[in-house]
């Protein structure tokens, strides 16, 4: 296995680079009360909704700079979202969808948690630890032996330990490199402020 070598490394302009944490979870927790609070509910995606699949995606994840699914052709996506391992359920108040959660049963015996994110207006409330039991729940409803998770250095920073007080471990550190989502369009210029850009900004 490949590893950067030991001090700096420069990274192209135009690109944003992040640590990311792998963590797991090898055996089911004990039961715990994952009901979400009054007024939200999951509900399943709509078949073939990927605008407002993304719409969603970049609603929960622009702060955190989430851009894997906005780089990927329709097709891509929707190959993915449509898989029957593949599990998505939109977090609504009332008609307003204002969260995601997305679990990945592809690989046999394992159940990765692809994502999991609240609107900025629903954070701080503990929604986020019911949406996480919720997950949890799910995941290891079908026959599993693993639950994993990876979380970076522009997610927020209570993230990490939001997993580890799940019950997921830390396995593995990694670095990602990619190009920058708002100077490719595929974010806005503003998203993400504690992330600095680098390059020139499109048009």
């Amino acid at each position: 296995m490949s590893t950067v070598p030991l001090g700096y490394t420069d990274v192209a302009a135009g690109h944003v680079a992040s640590v990311v944490t792998d963590l797991e979870m090898r055996a089911r927790p004990a039961p715990a009360d994952h009901a979400l609070p009054p007024g939200f509910a999951l509900a399943p995606l709509a078949h073939g909704s990927l605008d407002a699949y993304r719409a969603l995606f970049r609603k929960v994840g622009a702060d955190w700079l989430w851009y894997s699914r906005l780089f990927m052709a329709d097709d891509e996506l929707a190959d993915i979202l449509n898989d029957p391992d593949v599990v998505v359920r939109i977090v609504r108040r009332d008609d307003e969808d204002v969260g995601l959660l997305e679990l990945d049963f592809r690989t046999p015996l394992a159940c990765e948690l692809s994502f999991l994110g609240l609107t900025p207006e629903c954070t701080g409330q503990g929604l986020g630890r019911a949406l996480m039991q919720q997950a949890i729940a799910l995941a290891w409803s079908r026959p599993i032996e693993r639950m994993w998770v990876h979380t970076c250095t522009y997610d927020h920073p209570s993230a990490l330990r939001f997993y580890i007080n799940a019950g997921f471990t830390p396995y593995a550190v990694r670095i990602e490199v990619q190009a920058d989502p708002r100077l490719t369009g595929h974010l806005p210029a503003g998203a993400a402020p504690q992330v600095p850009i680098i390059g020139a900004l499109a048009g």
